[in-house]
């Protein structure tokens, strides 16, 4: 790393730390002042965001058409940035809840309050809106962050990142509240995952398996993260037919790029001819390719071979594998061995098996008669969330604001000492 890029990175963790601490006394008014100042900044310069994205697309000339996906943006996804962003104003501010209370025999009231974690920073790829979406979740749960996304996107991050700082300016919070690194430069991801001289509290890795791999490999400070979204719907043998056609439909084709799509679909064995051929037509209809075990080709031989490797793997394109199983717990053997803790779906029209399903999974999300596609924060009603979480530890499933907090305890005494 060059001695510029060193200081620049220390001087961006040194600001955070005194922006944190400015954060931490704003009002809850103050900090939704700023995030809807944001949404309406982010309004008024589509136009320039758009431009700036169509330079990221033009540049972007070796990207999958799945990856394509991620990268663009359009009104619609423009609206739906500055709603979200609204949304998580409107969240009741989760800074100062009291978590718990309670008082000991010797007098001392001891309450748990809710506090920011402190600086954050979001390492992420393609997916533009992150940018909003990171640094609104932080910011209305009281954290500096320091934002760097993928070069795929730079100009795109950066417009949106201009009208994240109109929000700020227009609540008077400082402006290091929410950085972005503008370098490109690989360098800048090894000193944010060193922590920069100790200033950073948290890294949240937002990508694919070669990021993500990386940050837990080199990262100095706490991460939290996913490291891949294989996700699967079981159809049960007591699934409807119509119900089961259209949500394995949208688990999969509605939009291939995110985390919640589905990658693997279960079907029992029992109902592979009734439900599965016209399941897996209507994926073939959509443009999807189908890898299926031995039973699936038999009903389908338009469909590839399925490796070890493909169950596997997250595609994030429009692939998917796909292998009849005997019931319920053969369907969760399946998951538990190929999965990723991400989201698993059932369909079915019987509740034991769906109840048995939910219970068993040790995934952070669990779904019945509904498209995987609802792994999102948004859909949780969280405004956006910054990431899913699948480890065990502090927060799973969609990361939002209440997830951006730890807590530390207040203790208040009448004059008490320890005997």
């Amino acid at each position: 790393m060059s001695g510029d890029l060193a200081r620049d990175m220390l001087a961006m963790g040194a600001a955070a730390r005194d922006a944190a601490r400015a954060l931490r006394e704003a009002s809850a008014e103050t900090k939704a002042t700023a995030l809807t100042s944001a949404a309406a900044a982010i309004r008024a310069h589509a136009t320039d965001i758009l431009a700036a994205n169509a330079e990221d697309l033009a540049a972007a000339k070796d990207l999958t058409p799945a990856m394509r996906d991620r990268l663009l943006l359009d009104e619609k996804r423009i609206e739906a940035m500055a709603n979200g962003v609204e949304d998580i104003a409107a969240l009741a501010d989760p800074v100062g809840r009291e978590l718990a209370r309670w008082q000991r025999p010797n007098g001392l009231d001891i309450r748990r309050i809710a506090t920011p974690i402190g600086i954050i920073g979001m390492i992420y790829e393609s997916r533009p809106n992150v940018t909003a979406d990171a640094a609104a979740l932080c910011l209305k749960s009281g954290n500096a962050v320091i934002l760097r996304g993928g070069s795929e996107s730079a100009r795109s991050s950066a417009a949106i990142h201009a009208a994240m700082l109109e929000g700020l300016r227009a609540a008077a919070l400082p402006e290091t509240v929410i950085q972005l690194v503008k370098t490109t430069d690989r360098n800048a991801v090894g000193a944010m995952l060193q922590g920069l001289n100790g200033t950073i509290d948290l890294i949240i890795p937002r990508g694919g398996k070669s990021l993500v791999a990386r940050v837990q490999s080199e990262a100095r400070v706490p991460v939290l993260a996913h490291l891949e979204g294989i996700c699967h719907v079981y159809v049960h043998a007591a699934a409807d037919l119509a119900m089961a056609r259209n949500i394995v439909l949208n688990a999969k084709m509605r939009r291939t790029g995110v985390c919640g799509a589905a990658e693997t679909l279960l079907i029992d064995k029992a109902i592979l001819s009734s439900h599965g051929l016209p399941i897996l037509e209507d994926l073939k209809n959509a443009g999807c390719e189908i890898r299926g075990d031995d039973a699936v080709r038999a009903i389908f031989p338009a469909a590839k071979p399925a490796t070890e490797e493909d169950w596997r793997t997250e595609y994030l394109d429009a692939v998917i594998t796909v292998k009849a199983v005997d019931g319920v717990d053969d369907a969760i053997r399946h998951i538990e061995t190929y999965g990723s803790h991400h989201t698993e779906s059932i369909v079915t029209e019987d509740a034991r098996a769906a109840e048995r399903f939910l219970a068993a999974l040790d995934s952070a999300i669990v779904l019945w008669n509904a498209s995987t596609q609802f792994a999102d924060g948004g859909e949780f009603g969280m405004g956006a969330e910054i990431g899913i979480g699948t480890g065990k530890l502090h927060a799973r499933g969609p990361v939002g604001v209440e997830q951006l907090t730890t807590f530390k305890d207040v203790v208040r005494g009448t004059g008490q000492a320890r005997p």
